[in-house]
């Protein structure tokens, strides 16, 4: 079993000891346990961002200063308690309502500076973002999108390679090289916004197969928050491609 998504991969559901399914007579993962804990994730969420958004933006309507520091701070620490919680599904309860707490601190900062120049962009964004969601939940519940093997490869392989594209930029960005035309607001690099929105669209349709799957598999209780948890991460991937993608739009306005 393979997700596109990083931290819900095939191992997922295997007991970390003896490498076999974990199963439960009681206390085992449910699809409304894990639906409420991702509702609770992205709550959190939208409670730290309020209060970096109005952190970060000045009386004129300008980011302040704070919007850099909220935004790398979420940035960091979201990363910290997702490698954490990877690595420790255990604590998924725990780490996983942190991370959602540190991303949105990243998420207000960040939205706060794209609102400033771009006016009304952030309705969009959110607008796209759970538009896609629904409309992908309706399609693979109602069995129009398959997550077939060959399906999960393909996204798998296309997210590996974006996940290398911006590796390398920001590698070369130490450098002061720039990755010319996809970073811009051209047809290339439109296009290229277009393709990684479409893959991380796709991802949720592997995060919901994936999910269902330990709650057919009998997975623990605690799966349920590490399930919400990788949803979460794809969430916040396609609401900031969804920024990206419309400020260049904008800007060719």
């Amino acid at each position: 079993m393979r997700s596109g998504n990083p931290v819900l991969q095939g191992s997922t559901f295997l007991d970390s000891g003896t490498g076999t399914i974990v199963t439960r007579d009681s206390g085992a993962m449910t699809l409304n346990g894990t639906v409420n804990k991702t509702g609770a994730l992205l709550l959190l969420a939208l409670i730290t961002a309020a209060f970096a958004w109005n952190q970060a933006v000045g009386a004129d309507g300008m980011p302040l200063p704070a919007a850099s520091l909220y935004m790398i701070a979420g940035a960091v620490g979201g990363l910290v308690f997702a490698l954490v919680t990877v690595f420790k599904k255990t604590w998924a309860p725990v780490t996983a309502p942190l991370y959602a707490l540190l991303e949105g601190f990243f998420l207000g900062s960040i939205s706060a500076v794209y609102e400033a120049r771009f006016d009304g962009i952030v309705f969009q964004a959110v607008l796209l973002t759970f538009g896609t969601l629904f409309a992908l939940l309706f399609a693979y519940r109602s069995g129009m999108i398959r997550a077939t093997e060959n399906f999960k490869l393909g996204v798998v392989a296309a997210t590996g390679g974006i996940a290398l594209v911006y590796l390398a930029t920001i590698v070369l960005g130490f450098f002061n090289v720039n990755v010319p035309y996809i970073h811009e607001s051209g047809l290339i690099g439109i296009g290229f916004s277009l393709f990684v929105v479409v893959i991380a669209a796709l991802n949720l349709v592997l995060d919901f197969d994936f999910i269902e799957s330990g709650v057919e598999q009998g997975a623990p209780k605690y799966m349920e928050w590490y399930g919400a948890f990788g949803l979460m991460v794809t969430l916040v991937w396609l609401y900031v491609e969804f920024l990206r993608l419309l400020s260049k739009l904008q800007s060719r306005n």
